[in-house]
């Protein structure tokens, strides 16, 4: 999945007058019934289903029963329409935390949330958020997280690198590739078994060569597809070694 978007790359002013409501003069003649609220919503919805190339002002209008120039009375663009976006999806949402979970129960949730938050929304993947436009949404979800890890025996620094490693580096990789695999028939037009059944002569006589004999020796059920039960046991297993380094330390 090749990354083509990113965050704040619209007029970053605006961007932030638009999330944090700074903007608030009233525009002459929109379409009555048009808000920046349905803009964002139905943006959020052409994405879902078909990706952010799909996605232009032009295409939100077309959906809305609009005309493009009434969408530029609201938002300047399509970058901004993205950061928009993205403060949406990445708001609060199911993020309340059950009480009495530990900072490792808490992590566990988070993790999980992440996982919902970009098997729901895929087109998340392709944004490059190196540089953030952070909104009141984010934000608050990310208080909300703080809060519900502030027992954890680490610094300031440590809980944000924890965070970043499980959503950047474990949650957001897996994710991609669970989804390109769920993709993957729809993609190429050739379901997994016939992919797989074209290699198996080859395969077949490359495991019976001798060459490879650990491959050879391996279950049937070694490798799964099961992008769900992966992602858990590795959550499991990089909270094992969080919480060693925290006995270690302590």
């Amino acid at each position: 999945m090749t990354t083509t978007d990113h965050a704040g790359s619209g007029d970053l002013a605006r961007s932030l007058e638009l999330l944090w409501g700074l903007d608030r003069k009233a525009t002459r003649g929109p379409k009555p019934g048009l808000t920046l609220d349905r803009i964002v919503t139905a943006a959020i919805a052409i994405a879902d289903a078909e990706g952010l190339d799909a996605l232009s002002m032009r295409r939100v209008a077309t959906e809305l029963g609009a005309g493009t120039m009434s969408l530029y009375r609201h938002v300047p663009g399509k970058g901004e329409l993205l950061d928009l976006m993205i403060d949406r999806v990445n708001g609060p949402g199911d993020a309340e935390f059950p009480p009495g979970l530990g900072w490792r129960g808490a992590l566990e949730h988070v993790a999980r949330g992440m996982w919902r938050l970009y098997t729901t929304h895929p087109w998340l993947l392709g944004v490059d958020q190196a540089r953030p436009v952070l909104g009141p949404n984010s934000l608050e979800a990310l208080e909300i997280t703080l809060d519900a890890i502030h027992d954890a025996p680490l610094s300031d620094r440590e809980k944000m690198t924890v965070l970043s490693i499980i959503d950047g580096g474990y949650v957001g990789g897996l994710a991609r590739i669970h989804l390109n695999a769920v993709h993957a028939a729809q993609r190429s037009g050739i379901s997994d078994e016939e992919f797989w059944s074209a290699q198996a002569p080859v395969l077949n006589a490359a495991m019976a060569s001798g060459r490879y004999p650990r491959l050879a020796a391996l279950a049937e059920d070694a490798y799964t597809t099961d992008g769900e039960a992966v992602f858990e046991f590795g959550l499991q297993r990089l909270l094992d070694g969080l919480e060693s380094y925290i006995d270690q330390r302590s």
